[in-house]
C-alpha cells in the first residue's frame, strides 16, 4: 500500500510543476491568445517562487501539525485552480487566479516529500521513496516543455488549460483517496517550540546554501538557454536540448540518489556534481556544435538533478520525524530564493553569453566550500542542542 500512496503523491508532485509552467514554452503564442505581452505571461509561472518564499516555512509547520489535513488543502487547491483556469481560458485575470491558488498549494504539495516517505517507508527505503518523488518533478517539468506546443496546436489555450486541469484533478483525486491509508512507521507529531530550532542547525543551513545554488543553476539554464546559446548560433535547438538536460536529470534523480545513499556517499555525489556541472559550462563555452552541447547538458542534468533528493534524503536522516515539513520547507524556500536570484543576476549580462556560462561555472565551484562543511557520512538526527532549541 505504501507504493501506492507514493504513487498518488508523485502524481501530484508532478502536477504541480505540470500547472506551474504550462505557459512557459509557448509563452508568444499564449501571449497573442490573452491579449498581453509576453513579459506578462512570464509572469504567470513567477508567481510561484515568489509565494513559495513567503509560504515555505508556515506551511512546513502546518505539515509538521496536521499532515493529512495539509496535503489535503494542497490536493484540493491545484484542483481548484486548475478548473479556476480552464473555466475562462482566454481572460488573462481568470489565469492569473488560477495560478495564484495553485501557486498557494505548491508548498504543501513538495513539502511534503520526507513526511509521505517517513511516514510510509522503512528507512532503508526511504531515499528511493525521495528520489521518486523528486523525479516526478522532473517529469512534470519536462511534460510542460514536451506537451504545451502540441496542445496549443490542436486546440489553442483552451484544450491546453483544459487538460491541465484533467491532470490536476486526477491528480488531486488520487492523493486524496490514498491518505487514509494509515501511517506505518512512527509518531511524528510535531515537536514543540516553533521554527526557531532552525536558526542554530547549522547543516541544514549547508544544504541550503547547496540548494539555492543547485535549483538556482538549473532556473537559468530553463530560462536562458536560448537567448544564450541564440549568441552562438544554436538557439534554435535550446527546447530540445533543455529537455535532454531534465530527462537526463530525471534518470539520475531516480537512479544515483538512492546509490549515494545506500553506499552513504551523499556527500561525494555533491561534490561531483557541482565539479561536472562547472566542467559542462566550461565545455559548452568552448564548443558551439548541438550534438556536443546535448551531449554535456545530458551529463549536467543527470548529476545536478540527482542533488535534490541527495539533499532531501540527508535532511530526513538528520531532522527529528516531527520537524521534517519545517525542514523541507526551508530547503525549498532557499533553492527559490536562488532560482530568483540566479534569474535576476543573469538577466543583467543575457548579451555576454561566455560571461553567463563562465558566472554559472564559477558559482557551481564556489559551491565546493559548502560541501567541505559537511560530514564525510550521516550522522544522527538532531544534536541535543538542537533538540533544545
Amino acid at each position: 500500500m505504501r507504493w501506492l500512496v507514493l504513487g498518488a503523491y508523485a502524481l501530484l508532485a508532478a502536477a504541480t510543476q505540470l500547472l506551474w509552467l504550462t505557459y512557459a514554452a509557448i509563452d508568444t503564442d499564449v501571449a497573442r491568445a490573452l491579449q498581453v505581452d509576453v513579459g506578462t505571461v512570464g509572469d504567470l509561472s513567477a508567481i510561484f517562487p515568489g509565494l513559495y518564499i513567503v509560504l515555505a516555512l508556515p506551511t512546513g509547520r502546518w505539515l509538521d501539525l496536521r499532515f493529512e489535513q495539509a496535503l489535503s488543502v494542497g490536493a484540493v487547491l491545484v484542483a481548484a485552480g486548475a478548473i479556476l483556469r480552464a473555466l475562462r481560458p482566454e481572460s488573462f485575470a481568470w489565469q492569473l487566479g488560477g495560478q495564484v491558488v495553485i501557486a498557494a498549494a505548491q508548498p504543501l504539495v513538495l513539502n511534503s516529500i520526507n513526511k509521505v516517505a517517513a511516514r510510509y517507508f522503512p528507512p532503508e527505503q526511504r531515499a528511493l521513496a525521495i528520489a521518486v518523488g523528486s523525479a516526478a518533478l522532473f517529469a512534470g517539468i519536462l511534460a510542460a516543455a514536451l506537451g504545451a506546443a502540441p496542445l496549443f496546436a490542436a486546440g489553442g489555450i483552451r484544450l491546453l488549460v483544459q487538460v491541465h486541469a484533467a491532470a490536476g484533478v486526477a491528480a488531486a483525486a488520487a492523493i486524496l483517496l490514498a491518505l487514509p491509508i494509515p501511517a506505518q512507521f512512527g509518531d511524528d507529531v510535531a515537536v514543540g517550540g516553533g521554527l526557531g530550532w532552525l536558526r542554530h542547525d547549522r547543516f541544514l543551513w549547508t544544504l541550503a546554501g547547496l540548494l539555492f545554488i543547485g535549483i538556482g543553476t538549473y532556473n537559468a539554464v530553463a530560462t536562458f538557454l536560448e537567448p544564450v546559446l541564440d549568441r552562438v548560433g544554436e538557439g534554435s535547438a535550446a527546447g530540445a536540448l533543455l529537455g535532454v538536460m531534465t530527462l537526463a536529470g530525471i534518470v539520475g534523480a531516480a537512479t544515483l540518489a538512492p546509490a549515494a545513499a545506500a553506499r552513504d556517499r551523499r556527500r561525494l555525489l555533491l561534490a561531483a556534481a557541482l565539479i561536472i556541472s562547472a566542467i559542462a559550462f566550461a565545455m559548452v563555452a568552448a564548443v558551439h556544435v548541438t550534438l556536443w552541447t546535448g551531449a554535456w547538458l545530458a551529463i549536467e542534468g543527470f548529476f545536478l538533478l540527482a542533488c535534490l533528493p541527495v539533499v532531501l534524503d540527508w535532511a530526513e536522516v538528520h531532522t527529528d520525524a516531527g520537524r521534517q515539513g519545517a525542514a523541507v520547507g526551508f530547503l525549498w524556500l532557499a533553492g527559490n530564493l536562488g532560482g530568483l536570484v540566479y534569474i535576476v543576476v543573469v538577466q543583467v549580462v543575457i548579451d555576454r553569453p561566455y560571461l553567463v556560462l563562465g558566472m554559472l561555472a564559477t558559482a557551481s565551484l564556489a559551491g565546493l566550500a559548502l560541501v567541505a562543511r559537511l560530514p564525510a557520512r550521516s550522522g544522527p538526527a538532531l544534536s541535543e542542542a538542537d533538540q533544545r532549541h
